[in-house]
């Protein structure tokens, strides 16, 4: 009889590595793993997953890039949005595990498969990205989810691959450490306490820089296009340069606390070097080449598009109608941002665009007026207030 065909969704951490042995062993499956691989990986890593997938056990396994996919569907518009959860988290693994998952239900079609696997447990976001972008692209798809089912625990799971003589650096498998292009979230120990935080041997970068250093980020149309004056066509490649010269310094650490999408409250640490200094210099470039409504009405549509992006909306039309008004935002934000970085913090220096909106004949703030005459603010003020004064004065009236 022919073994049914499932493919894994495989990091190489615990989750999916105990997921490889139990299907195969416990449940006769044969396993497809694949990594869809958001930019976090290098050639050599990628190596060691697949490498390491074949050992415990995988019929085959498949590595899908689609950091480029990516960075074209998400990363632009979250920078466009200056996109920070809870004003604090750039929607790292969170916005990686949609584009994830669309390329493990598209391959999992293309070899036929029965089911689908993935290694999220049931007390965290993953599980419903997951399924639910699994259940629209390809309902007829069986998923199966053990650690969730079993309800385990990350000690169940490394006794089982040890008795079943499978090696590894399980001390280093005490946090789930999720790398990607647009950031890396660091979870387990000191994060599961509201009342401690990740140790500096957590974080997988490490603090070489000391002093100060000058950083200038060039974006044309909201897009970064140049770093250091040097440009970049590839934005992968653009936004990985802001990243080794931004984690050296310990930028963009910080500890993400939010509401789930099952509703309870939940901590994550993450180093994010590059989201950060991207989203702060494009926010203050914005501030000078936008005007107050397109700000303001922007800020309103991000917030929404974060949050559903976050959690698992990724595929409601309505992010699609929220994406053009975004990318038409973005007409006149183009121009260089420097900033000074110094270890664990930055400073944003200045802007400099043809399209700075400081830059007229009109005046200057709290120094000279050109375009208009004493007379003129006076009026125009006495007229502005006319809707305010009418209320006090009908007040006054009923009182006396």
């Amino acid at each position: 009889m022919e073994k049914k065909k499932v493919v894994l969704a495989f990091s190489g951490g615990l989750d999916t590595s105990f997921c490889v042995k139990y299907l195969s062993e416990e449940k006769g499956y044969d396993v497809y793993t694949a990594i869809a691989n958001t930019g976090g990986f290098s050639k050599p890593e990628l190596e060691k997953i697949e490498q390491r997938a074949v050992e415990l056990g995988a019929v085959a396994h498949a590595t899908l890039d689609i950091e480029q996919e990516y960075y074209e569907k998400s990363i632009r518009y979250m920078v466009f949005g200056n996109i920070l959860r809870n004003g604090t988290y750039p929607i790292s693994v969170s916005s990686e595990r949609i584009f994830q998952a669309i390329a493990i239900i598209e391959y999992a079609k293309q070899i036929g498969a029965d089911a689908v696997a993935h290694g999220s447990t049931g007390a965290g976001n993953d599980q419903v990205r997951f399924d639910l972008t699994f259940q629209i692209l390809a309902p007829e798809i069986e998923i199966i989810t053990p650690t969730r089912d079993m309800t385990l625990t990350r000690e169940y799971e490394i006794d089982y691959l040890r008795k079943h003589g499978i090696t590894a650096d399980y001390k280093k498998m005490e946090y789930s450490i999720n790398k990607g292009l647009w950031g890396t979230s660091i979870g387990g120990k000191e994060t599961l306490h509201s009342e401690q935080t990740l140790p500096e041997e957590a974080y997988p970068s490490q603090i070489t820089a000391e002093g100060e250093e000058r950083l200038k980020l060039t974006f044309e149309e909201g897009e970064l296009a140049a770093v250091n004056g040097k440009p970049y066509a590839d934005k992968v490649e653009a936004i990985r340069a802001v990243e080794a010269i931004g984690s050296k310094f310990g930028i963009g650490r910080d500890m993400h606390i939010g509401d789930t999408i099952i509703g309870i409250k939940g901590r994550v640490g993450f180093e994010a070097a590059a989201p950060m200094l991207i989203i702060a210099a494009h926010k203050m470039l914005e501030k000078h080449t936008l005007t107050k409504w397109q700000i303001y009405w922007k800020e309103q549509v991000a917030t929404w598009y974060g949050m559903f992006l976050h959690e698992a909306q990724y595929l409601e039309p309505v992010m699609r109608d929220i994406e053009a008004m975004l990318l038409s935002s973005q007409r006149n934000v183009t121009g260089t941002v420097e900033l000074i970085l110094r270890p664990r913090n930055y400073t944003l220096v200045g802007v400099d665009s043809t399209f700075d909106l400081m830059k007229t004949d009109f005046g200057e703030y709290g120094e000279v007026n050109k375009a208009w005459s004493a007379d003129d603010v006076k009026g125009f003020t006495k007229i502005l207030g006319n809707q305010i004064k009418i209320f006090y004065n009908v007040q006054k009236r009923n009182k006396q």
